[in-house]
């Protein structure tokens, strides 16, 4: 069945990663996980699945989601990461997350589509770095230095079993 963007944003919002979709001016795409957090768009971290959300699934987003993941201290293979390259070309995005279970009434997934943004610093970023670190122990421990990817999510949408 359909969920809705409550359900999808609540679900969301629960996982641990989530898969980053990117594509070249080409459209060849690149994926990668990440973690992430969802915020507002003022920068406070967005943890109730509930929060303003009113829509149907695949309708708008409601104004002011915000998903964040930043390029930090893990080994990658350089500084020069496709996806910052995908996103100087193409700024459209999505992520998705689920659950897989080989009894597959327990099978769902969601998908957050937007418009990303790079940012290097300033007050969104602090507040980005901020909502990241209260997920995530790591980042408590040491904070991200690289760029933030800000993704401002157009269209919730997803599907579950039962």
């Amino acid at each position: 069945m359909r969920l809705d963007a409550r359900d999808c944003r609540s679900r969301f919002v629960a996982a641990r990663r989530a898969y980053l979709a990117t594509a070249d001016a080409g459209g060849v795409p690149h994926l990668v996980p990440v973690t992430f957090a969802l915020i507002r768009a003022t920068g406070t971290p967005a943890n109730s699945p509930a929060d303003n959300i009113t829509d149907n699934a695949g309708a708008d987003a409601p104004a002011g989601d915000e998903i964040v993941t930043a390029i930090d201290h893990k080994p990658k293979t350089g500084h020069d990461l496709k996806r910052l390259r995908n996103l100087a070309e193409n700024p459209r995005v999505a992520f998705l997350v689920d659950r897989y279970d080989d009894d597959w009434a327990h099978l769902w997934w969601v998908r957050a589509d937007g418009v990303a943004t790079i940012e290097h610093d300033g007050e969104p970023r602090v507040a980005a770095l901020d909502a990241l670190a209260a997920r995530y122990p790591q980042y408590r421990e040491r904070r991200p230095d690289g760029p933030l990817i800000m993704v401002r999510v157009t269209r919730w949408s997803g599907w579950a079993h039962d």
